[in-house]
């Protein structure tokens, strides 16, 4: 199941509560519902996850938990789905975010080409801005929405599967039953 193989590599409450890094907002970090694994504390977090790893800000584990804790969402998971957009991933993300952006709001594509420093993205923050936030934040919730109806279909399915196995299996333990009798 889903969420035998999340217990595996999620980390359990008191390994995150346990850090000393963690001490100023360890009294968010009881809430129980946050470390809970249903479908909707699941599905939300994807969605949180989702969403944050496609915006075009710095600290986005930290916006991650904090919707987590606000939304009562699995509060590892969603944090551990922003690293969808990590440091090999990050540059065709908001490229493409870019340039969705920009076609989207009918804006030429300005840059020709892009240059890794500070004083590049202050330069033409102006010109790339708006479409990349806009494309971003696009991108954000297509990818939270459908992480979001994935996991909720998904896990219907599974149960529902559950249940007629269940069925079948009693069934088959009351045939034999009547049949030895």
């Amino acid at each position: 199941m889903a969420r035998k193989f999340l217990r595996r590599y999620l980390p359990a409450p008191s390994e995150v509560s346990g850090n000393p890094a963690l001490r100023p907002v360890s009294r968010w970090l009881k809430n129980p519902e946050i470390w809970h694994m249903h479908r909707r504390s699941i599905a939300g977090a994807t969605f949180i996850g989702l969403f944050c790893a496609f915006l075009p800000f710095p600290f986005q584990m930290v916006i991650a938990a904090a919707l987590a804790i606000l939304a009562r969402c699995n509060l590892p998971l969603a944090v551990s789905l922003v690293w969808i957009s990590n440091p090999i991933t990050i540059p065709p993300i908001f490229y493409f975010t870019y340039r969705l952006g920009a076609w989207l709001l009918n804006m030429e594509v300005s840059v020709d080409s892009v240059h890794l420093s500070w004083d590049w993205l202050m330069t033409n923050l102006e010109d790339i801005g708006y479409p990349l936030i806009f494309g971003s934040l696009l991108c954000g919730w297509v990818a939270g929405v459908t992480g979001y109806v994935l996991v909720r279909v998904s896990w219907r399915f599974h149960v529902i599967s559950r249940w007629r196995d269940r069925k079948a299996h009693r069934q088959a333990k009351k045939a034999a039953a009547s049949g030895s009798q």
